[in-house]
């Protein structure tokens, strides 16, 4: 198993464990959720290309993995997908710009064109 998708398998635990001991908090949370990734003004594959650029900003490895997979899953190209981290790197500086490595190593992992 990969490094990011033990980071997506490692979200999943962490999910399944808080949903034991804070029930309430994890199902307010994946129903905002919910409702702020469902298609409105924006379509998902956009939506998942701003959380990846904010992923990269925040030096999150875990919402990294999250948001790479699940913008290639709504249609982005590893270009589009670089091109939406970079904007992070442009906000961000350099630290955004090292984070421009776990985005790449997922790319490769999940196997993005």
């Amino acid at each position: 198993m990969g490094t990011y998708t033990k980071k997506l398998e490692e979200i999943k635990k962490l999910i399944g464990d808080l949903k034991k001991e804070a029930p309430e908090q994890i199902d307010a949370f994946d129903a905002f959720m919910a409702t702020v990734e469902k298609p409105s003004a924006l379509d998902r594959k956009s939506k998942e290309l701003i959380n990846l650029g904010l992923a990269v900003a925040a030096q999150c490895e875990w919402c990294i993995a999250l948001h790479t997979k699940g913008a290639m899953d709504s249609g982005a190209s590893r270009a589009e997908i670089i091109d939406a981290a970079m904007q992070a790197v442009l906000m961000h500086g350099g630290p955004a710009l090292m984070y421009m490595t776990p985005v790449i190593e997922a790319l490769d992992e999940f196997g993005a064109k």
